[in-house]
Parts: structure tokens; C-alpha cells; sequence
């Protein structure tokens, strides 16, 4: 026996999308189950006697004298659960009524036919439903060009429906945002083989269509692997990619002096100018992230940033730099350093990471220099949760210096006492403080370090400042209580 549709989901498939409701049965009611497709002529013809059927009229009459409500009591005595008219213009208000009370629902197309012939397939005929979209989507795969976002795309349009990819978090990487959510019935097909939480492909259809959640089954499993094929084309690209970035830097680090013409010749071909000025910047993650599939995270956020740099997958990380022409000034260097700071805030609400920047340093040999130097700040950055993993070589020195000095048996008393009316603060003032003092006072360097508003900064800090009665513009209370911040919470 064949499995009934619902008008529900038969208004709901993409081949009924131009029919509309004109009149519905008494609010509250069941759904109507749809079992056959039947077609009469005009309004004038006598409905045949078939339970739960679908009644098409073929040909457009006038629906204001009392053919169309003969038509709607003949097709309730025959048991028909909807009527399909010609047309899509609304019913006269007495007709409405009638439908009501006799429990037909009357529905609207310009095609009715065409309507009645897509149902009747999806009824009776599965096998051909499966085999017409199985086939399509065969084309599809074969003929479309480009990487996975142009595939998934063109499957969206060939099933008339949203196709998406989602990584094994269910985080859509490919197709309509927001994703799948609460759309009817989802279906997906993993990409890439049976492993624990795979990639799959992802799409939704309407609730209660038998035949067209077996075709879309057996249509995903052939674009599964096709778009399967096209990632492992594109993983094979870019680890490609990056043994050659990370050969090329590899070369130029070791070269301690000025690289030969050959690796010169490599890095103009990557696009990397050797002379001028560099600023060194070392990520460290841990083991568990890979740095070629999560490379792209790290320039999204240098982008976010406008930080223009240089990045290379390198050991459990990355190396980047930055390249200026001409030797930059104070105003750039510092713009240069919120942006890695800000960078640094941004990677890390998706990657857990430890960032460190070296001096600026001219030349190709000066480029392995910095980059040395901003390995050495990331491994320090790794034990500075409070400056938000980040640490710049520039800003270490002297500091460093009076910071293990602090370290005494007598300071950290007198440091513990200064700052006592912090303590069970709201807002977390000590913290604010410290990496307020640490960024030579910038609101939005410290913002960025934090993840609050600038504003939020400000309002910690002045009120830090009146619990402590301190001036911050007096350079020596100002590094009496940036040594004290710095020793309080080194202890902590």
C-alpha cells in the first residue's frame, strides 16, 4: 500500500511551489493525508468516489456562481481530502465558508496540472523520483567547476533545497548560514570516510515525503564523495604549500648571513621581500592543533586586525612577520604593536595560543634575528595568562630586570599590603591594572588584552586608582605599583 503525503509537506516540496492556500478545513484539525491524485476537467465534473484524494481541476471556470461550491460538497461526500483549482486569485468569502464546513481544503496553482503530476510521482512512482535526482546530482558533480563552496552550491540549486558542510562540532564550513537548526528533516552523509565525527554533508527537506528522503539519501551519498574527492584535493594543495613555505623559511633561518641567489629567488617568488625592515612574530599551540588546516584562523584574525604580515606553518605553530620598506617610526611601531596585540586577543577565543614579537630588524639576516627573538618572547608568553599570552621583546629589558628584583622577601609583603583594597573587587582590578600598566597605559591595547570595551578599562582603572589613592601620572608611584601588580601576581 502506498505510503500517504500531507498537504504539509506537499506545499512545502520545492515542485508545489507556487500553490497556495485558499481556503482551509476547520482550524485544528488533522493534518490531510493525501493517497491519490485525481484529475476532472471543470468545475462542472462529478468527483470521483476516492477517499483522501487530491481533486485537480484541469480548466478555469467562474468560481463565483455555484459550480465551485457544487464541486466542494460533491468532493466531501466523495471523501477528497483537497481540491486543486486553476488559478491563484482568493475564493469569495461564501465559498471560503463552505470548504470550512464541509472540511475540503481548496488550494491554487497556475499550473494545477504540472501540480498534480509531481505529487502523483512522488505517490506512486519513488523509484523514478530517486533515479532523476540521483542522475542529476551525478551530472553536477561531473560538470561543475571550482572547490568545495561551488559544488555544495550547485547541489543547493539542483535539489531546490539548503545543502550545507559542517565539520564535526556541526559548524557550517560550506553553504547558507545559519545552518540546518529546526528545518524539517535533516539528513546528512559523512565526507571523507567513517571516522569519529566527521565532516558531512548536510541538507533538509520537509517532513512526511517518503520518496524524496530516499532519493536525497541516495543523491547525498553520491555528492558525499564526490565533494570528498575535491577536499583531498585541496588538503593535498595546501600541505603542498606549506612544505614549500616552511622549506623556504627553513633556508632562510639557517642561513644565519644573507641568503643564497637560489632561496633569494624562491622568496621573490612567494612574494616575500627579503630587504627593508622586519618584526618577528613566533604562535606557539599545543600538539593538539594542527597548523596546516587552522592556518587559516590565524590569518583571519591578523586580517580582523589589519596586521599585514608573512605567515608559515613552522614546528607546533607559526612564524610571521611583518615587512616595512622604509625603517618605520614611533607612531607605526606602535600601531604595529596594538595590532598584534589585538591579533593575539582575536586567536585566542578560537585557538588556545601564546604569541611573541621580536625587535625590529633590517635585512634577510635581521629577518631570522627577529624571528629568533619572538620564539624566545612566545615561550615566556606561554606562562603569562595575565597579559593574555602575549609578550614583546621591545617591552622586556629593564623591566625584566626590576621584576626579578621585586622578587624578595621583603617586597612581596609590602606589595600584598599596598594593594590589599583591590582584593574581591568586582571587575577583577588587579588584572586590569597590571595589563593597563603593561601596555603603557593604552585603553584599547588593554581592551584587546582583556576582550572588554575600552570603556570598561577606563572605569576599572579609575576605580583602582581611587581605592589605592595613587596618581598614575606620577612616574614614580607608577612603577612602584606597576613592580607590585607585577610581583602580587607572578605569586598569585
Amino acid at each position: 500500500m502506498t505510503a500517504p503525503l500531507t498537504l504539509g509537506a506537499l506545499l512545502a516540496h520545492p515542485d508545489w511551489a507556487a500553490v497556495v492556500v485558499l481556503a482551509a478545513r476547520t482550524a485544528g484539525a488533522e493534518p490531510d493525508a493525501v493517497r491519490a491524485v485525481h484529475t476532472v476537467a471543470d468545475l462542472r465534473a462529478d468527483a470521483p468516489a476516492a477517499r483522501d484524494a487530491l481533486l485537480a481541476v484541469a480548466l478555469s471556470g467562474d468560481r463565483d456562481d455555484w459550480h465551485l461550491d457544487a464541486l466542494l460538497r460533491r468532493a466531501a461526500a466523495a471523501g477528497v481530502a483537497a481540491v486543486l483549482l486553476p488559478g491563484t486569485d482568493p475564493l469569495r468569502a461564501a465559498s471560503r465558508l463552505l470548504a470550512a464546513r464541509v472540511g475540503v481544503t481548496v488550494l491554487g496553482a497556475p499550473d494545477p496540472l504540472g501540480a498534480a503530476l509531481a505529487a502523483t510521482r512522488l505517490l506512486h512512482e519513488p523509484g523514478q523520483v530517486l533515479a532523476d535526482l540521483v542522475s542529476r546530482t551525478a551530472a553536477v558533480c561531473a560538470t561543475v567547476t571550482g572547490g568545495v563552496d561551488e559544488l555544495v552550491a550547485e547541489l543547493a540549486r539542483t535539489w531546490r533545497r539548503p545543502v550545507w558542510l559542517a565539520d564535526g562540532s556541526g559548524r557550517v564550513v560550506a553553504g547558507t548560514e545559519p545552518g540546518p537548526g529546526d528545518r524539517g528533516e535533516v539528513v546528512s552523509r559523512p565526507v571523507g570516510g567513517e571516522r569519529a565525527h566527521p565532516t558531512a554533508l548536510v541538507t533538509a527537506l520537509p517532513r512526511g515525503v517518503p520518496a524524496e528522503l530516499a532519493a536525497v539519501r541516495a543523491a547525498l551519498g553520491v555528492a558525499a564523495g564526490a565533494v570528498g574527492q575535491r577536499m583531498a584535493d585541496v588538503r593535498l594543495a595546501v600541505e603542498r604549500d606549506a612544505r614549500l613555505r616552511m622549506s623556504l623559511l627553513a633556508e632562510l633561518v639557517a642561513a644565519a648571513a644573507e641568503p643564497g641567489p637560489g632561496t633569494r629567488r624562491r622568496a621573490l617568488d612567494a612574494g616575500w621581500q627579503l630587504e627593508g625592515w622586519h618584526i618577528g612574530i613566533r604562535i606557539d599551540v599545543p600538539g593538539s592543533v594542527d597548523p596546516v588546516t587552522t592556518r587559516p584562523e590565524v590569518l583571519r584574525a591578523f586580517d580582523a586586525a589589519h596586521l599585514r604580515a608573512v605567515v608559515v606553518e613552522q614546528g607546533s605553530g607559526w612564524g610571521a612577520w611583518s615587512t616595512f620598506a622604509d625603517e618605520p617610526g614611533a607612531g607605526e611601531l606602535n600601531r604595529h604593536a596594538t595590532a598584534t596585540r589585538r591579533a593575539q586577543s582575536l586567536l585566542r577565543s578560537t585557538v588556545p595560543s601564546a604569541m611573541g614579537v621580536g625587535r625590529l630588524q633590517r635585512g634577510a639576516a635581521g629577518l631570522a634575528r627577529t624571528l629568533g627573538e619572538a620564539g624566545d618572547a612566545a615561550r615566556l608568553a606561554a606562562t603569562r595568562s595575565a597579559s593574555g599570552c602575549f609578550v614583546h621583546v621591545d617591552r622586556l629589558g629593564l623591566g625584566q630586570l626590576l621584576l626579578a628584583w621585586t622578587r624578595t622577601d621583603t617586597f612581596l609583603p609590602a606589595a600584598r599590603s599596598m594593594l590589599e583594597p583591590l582584593r574581591d573587587q568586582p571587575g577583577d582590578l588587579l588584572r586590569t591594572l597590571t595589563a593597563y600598566l603593561d601596555a603603557e597605559s593604552s585603553l584599547t591595547e588593554t581592551a584587546a588584552v582583556l576582550g572588554v570595551h575600552r570603556n570598561t578599562v577606563a572605569a576599572r582603572v579609575a576605580r583602582a586608582q581611587e581605592l589605592l589613592g595613587v596618581v598614575l601620572a606620577d612616574p614614580d608611584e607608577r612603577l612602584a605599583l606597576h613592580l607590585a601588580c607585577r610581583s602580587v601576581l607572578f605569586h598569585t
